[in-house]
């Protein structure tokens, strides 16, 4: 069984930055994706950037385009939401999730997934 282990998150003041990371305990196939997912709390949980096995493909939501970048590691198994800019409406546990497709639409959906971390908490106030 895949296990995802999210980590990195903490509080930090607008504008500041995150790097969070999610390790997965076996080597995921390049024909499978992952997936950073985040909940506020109230909220529904929402989609905010993928990447492809292979790399070839990545996908941003609009309200993080140019502030976040995903990234992998194959050789240690572990994928990168590189978080800059940060704003208080990005405050929410995120979690990466694993799945075969990086597409805009399997964003707006969290069913399309088979595993998931447990998230780790990323809070931006003043």
């Amino acid at each position: 069984q895949l296990q995802l282990v999210e980590s990195g998150g903490g509080s930090v003041q607008p504008g500041g930055s995150l790097r969070l990371s999610c390790v997965a305990s076996e080597f995921t196939s390049d024909y499978y994706s992952i997936a950073w997912f985040r909940q506020a709390p109230g909220q529904e949980r929402e989609g905010v950037s993928c990447i492809s096995g292979r790399g070839g493909r990545i996908v941003y939501v609009d309200s993080v385009k140019g502030r976040f970048t995903i990234s992998k590691d194959n050789a240690k198994n572990t994928f990168y939401l590189q978080m800059n800019n940060l704003k208080p409406e990005d405050t929410a546990r995120y979690y990466c999730a694993h799945g075969t497709y990086c597409l805009p639409e399997f964003l707006r959906s969290d069913q399309f997934y088979d595993h998931w971390g447990q998230g780790t908490q990323v809070t931006v106030s003043s």
